[in-house]
């Protein structure tokens, strides 16, 4: 079995994402194979010493026949098939996720903060805003502090973004819809403030 665990690149309380466990039989790969399996490592992580695989037995190759996957992350927990794991393709924005959330929590935390304007309620006032997790289809941001337990929320980009180009655009328009809903909200406030004082 091999256990994977997704820990957040930001400092944030609870920062573990998720974890999968993957089963199945482990077998030696021998003769023939060797060099195809090598070749295929290779392509996907470089390795100087990889190329040592093809002649020498300096090196074991094993391959896992998974049978089984479970997962447990930000959006739950279940079972993945094995067949759509191996046709899946990587999200878009894996080599960009990293960069991106440090740049966010360290940078433009407050336009972070901003994005509690548009939970459609005060619930999250007064709290720390950590940007969480990133893929094509959103950002996610946690929420914490300010005297109630911390919470999780999902802001999904109107259409799934498809390489670094497109999440920039994406992203203006997330935090310009956070700016205009946090403009609407002071202007309500005000009128509420004129209001009272005209009642008395």
């Amino acid at each position: 079995m091999i256990e994977i665990t997704d820990v957040a690149p930001v400092s944030v309380p609870h920062r573990i994402r998720g974890r999968a466990w993957l089963a199945g039989w482990l077998t030696r790969v021998r003769g023939d194979d060797r060099a195809v399996c090598a070749a295929l490592m290779a392509e996907r992580h470089p390795v100087g010493e990889l190329l040592g695989v093809h002649g020498g037995a300096s090196y074991v190759l094993l391959r896992l026949e998974v049978g089984e996957i479970s997962v447990d992350d930000l959006w739950g927990t279940d079972h993945v098939d094995p067949e759509d794991l191996a046709t899946a393709e990587p999200d878009p924005l894996v080599h960009h996720e990293t960069e991106v959330l440090q740049h966010l929590a360290s940078a433009h935390a407050d336009r972070v903060a901003d994005l509690c304007g548009l939970l459609g309620s005060r619930e999250a006032d007064g709290m720390a805003a950590v940007p969480l997790a990133l893929d094509r289809f959103g950002l996610r941001v946690r929420f914490t502090g300010g005297g109630v337990s911390s919470f999780d929320a999902r802001f999904d980009f109107p259409d799934p973004v498809a390489d670094a180009c497109g999440l920039r655009h994406a992203m203006r328009r997330l935090f310009a819809a956070a700016g205009e809903q946090a403009q609407d909200t002071t202007d309500d406030r005000a009128d509420d403030r004129a209001g009272d004082r005209a009642a008395d």
